[in-house]
């Protein structure tokens, strides 16, 4: 690329937090080079992988690798870079090792920052790896009851998502993010360790007052859970649903925590019994119990995540998703 052209670029720092992804790397990371607009730095996070993944990066010399002597899980992984990234960095770019980005990807996102100065979270267009003509996800939904999920999630790539809008968090296989506000916010909860802390971080987010674009023009092919056994693993489940109790304890503002918690418990027990009737009882069992462990030290981090709030209960009851029933096709629960 002219190097005049890439000037004209702000700085972006893209993050690849990677754990035993030895047979999607090369293909994530030759995908990342071969982008319109260059990031100003790589940086590879890996969590003490037990295959050949430091060897495939090392083919990669212009990826910064910081390798770990245990798995400190996805958000930990993520906070690593970003305490390594400087103040020259104004922009983060998430990235799953089992994402692979179509060119124009990074171009399409700090156009998007450049066209719509109001937002400060971008998330990419998902589509499913093994077949592009069906959407893994469109952004991330937040339900008045606590249930997430993916935007469009198995339906067919239409023109109906073209459309860039707002949402309420991206989905951390593929987003940008303004650096300033992952700081300023603290990153990412470190005690959700993987699954949804995307969503939670995507809240705090919202209530510190920052708003998430949708770009359709910015395309990741994603495998989704491709290192963790898939979405409906134990470990998915476990984790995805443990971390759903804790985002809505620490994030669901005022009156409205109150409000919705009989649907929240409602909709915990419903999906619980669904759960074990697939057969996973003991993992959703123990998520949820391990869940209610955890409340109390929830509730203290939701005192000062409240404490700091900016937006208004108007500005998050509008992002939220509300409708009485949102279980239908296209949904796809993260970690579910």
């Amino acid at each position: 690329m002219n190097d005049l052209r890439q000037n004209m670029w702000s700085k972006v720092t893209v993050v690849i937090v990677n754990w035993n992804g030895e047979r999607f790397l090369e293909r994530c990371l030759s995908a990342l080079l071969a982008q319109t607009v260059a990031p100003h730095e790589i940086i590879l996070v890996d969590n003490a992988s037990s295959d050949a993944s430091l060897d495939i990066v090392r083919h990669f010399p212009s990826v910064r690798v910081r390798a770990q002597n245990r798995n400190l899980g996805f958000a930990r992984g993520n906070n690593v870079a970003i305490k390594a990234t400087g103040p020259e960095t104004e922009w983060i770019a998430l990235l799953n090792p089992d994402a692979f980005v179509e060119p124009r990807w990074l171009e399409a996102l700090l156009s998007a920052a450049h066209d719509y100065p109001t937002f400060d979270i971008f998330g990419s267009k998902l589509v499913n790896t093994a077949d592009p003509a069906v959407l893994d996800g469109a952004g991330d939904a937040y339900h008045m009851g606590g249930l997430v999920w993916r935007i469009g999630h198995g339906e067919a790539d239409t023109d109906l998502l073209e459309q860039g809008k707002e949402v309420f968090s991206p989905c951390a296989a593929a987003a940008l993010y303004r650096r300033s506000a992952l700081v300023e916010v603290g990153g990412f909860d470190e005690e959700f360790f993987c699954y949804v802390e995307d969503v939670d971080l995507g809240f705090r987010l919202r209530l510190a007052g920052y708003r998430c674009l949708y770009v359709p023009v910015s395309v990741a092919h994603h495998v989704g859970s491709g290192v963790t056994g898939g979405q409906h693993s134990d470990f998915a489940v476990y984790h995805g649903h443990r971390n759903l109790v804790w985002t809505y304890v620490k994030n669901m503002p005022g009156v409205l925590f109150w409000l919705f918690l009989p649907l929240h418990l409602a909709m915990n027990l419903a999906v619980l019994a669904a759960v074990v009737l697939r057969g996973q009882g003991r993992a959703i069992l123990c998520a949820k119990w391990d869940a209610i462990k955890g409340i109390p030290k929830m509730w203290r981090k939701r005192r000062q995540v409240q404490a700091t709030r900016t937006a208004t209960l108007g500005e998050i009851w509008r992002a939220m998703d509300k409708r009485i029933l949102p279980i239908r096709r296209g949904y796809g629960g993260k970690g579910e």
